[in-house]
Formats: structure tokens, sequence, C-alpha cells
């Protein structure tokens, strides 16, 4: 496959992204972003976490890394059946009892405010790593196979 070619699909899938938002979110609010209008049905639900706890690093790195580390990655993914079992069973309960839209609005109620705040900072310095790792890794695969046959330097 060209350069070319992949460039022009990753434009047109840029581009493809920016239309399916901006027709999906003409009638949102807050409320049908966070809680889809507590109108989801369960697997819904369920696969909307699971797929928001995966990228395309995973497809990415998680193969080598399973061969190098002679399948121990098996424990992290037994460690997410724990986790997701204890979401649904405990987490998701509590939030639709109490009518929270996040875990901050029930630390804030329950622990006060600088708990709020630490968690929320501690959430962002997550994200904000893991969105800077993501970025980088994209943009060395971007570079690599399209950018260098371009003449584009890093």
């Amino acid at each position: 496959m060209s350069a070319s070619l992949i460039f022009i699909c990753f434009l047109a899938y840029t581009f493809l992204l920016f239309i399916i938002g901006y027709i999906t979110s003409r009638k949102s609010d807050n409320e049908s972003y966070f809680l889809g209008n507590r109108k989801s049905p369960w697997f819904v639900v369920a696969y909307g976490m699971i797929g928001a706890s995966l990228s395309g690093v995973t497809f990415i790195s998680i193969p080598g890394w399973v061969t190098d580390s002679r399948f121990s990655y098996m424990m992290v993914v037994i460690g997410y059946l724990f986790g997701y079992f204890a979401i649904a069973k405990i987490l998701l309960p509590l939030y639709y009892r109490l009518q929270l839209t996040s875990i901050y609005t029930y630390l804030l109620d329950r622990f006060g405010y600088w708990s709020y705040k630490t968690g929320a900072f501690y959430f962002l310095l997550s994200r904000v790593i893991g969105a800077s790792f993501r970025m980088f890794l994209v943009i060395n695969i971007l570079q690599i196979f399209v950018f260098d046959s371009f003449g584009v330097p890093f």
C-alpha cells in the first residue's frame, strides 16, 4: 500500500468521524452524553465500558507483550474480569441508586471537597499521560509508514 493511499484513507476516516460526531450530537446535552438519557440497555453500556478501555495501542502493543511475557498478561485480563464484575455489582447499582453521574460526585458527597479534587486530579493526570503515549505511538507509526516516504522529517 502506498503512502499516498494511507494518507488519503487517514484523512477520509478523520473527516467521516467529524461528520458522524456532528450528526449524532446535534440534539444532545450533558445528560445524554454522560448517561445516555438513562435509556441505554445494559449490553450497550457493557460494550461501551469495554470499548472505552481498549485503544489502537492495545492491538499494536499487546501481542508483542504477550509473546515477551510468556502469557503473564493473562493475569491482567483476569484482573479486568474481576474489576468489571465489581463495577457491575457494586458501583453501577450505587450510581443508579444515588443518581450519580460519576465517581467524583460520590467522592464530593461522601468524603468532601479535597477528596473530590484529588480524585479528579489523578484522573486527569492519568488521562493526559495515557493520551500522550497513545499519540506518540500513532505519530511514530504515521512517520514510519507515511511521512518518511514524503520526506517529512520527524
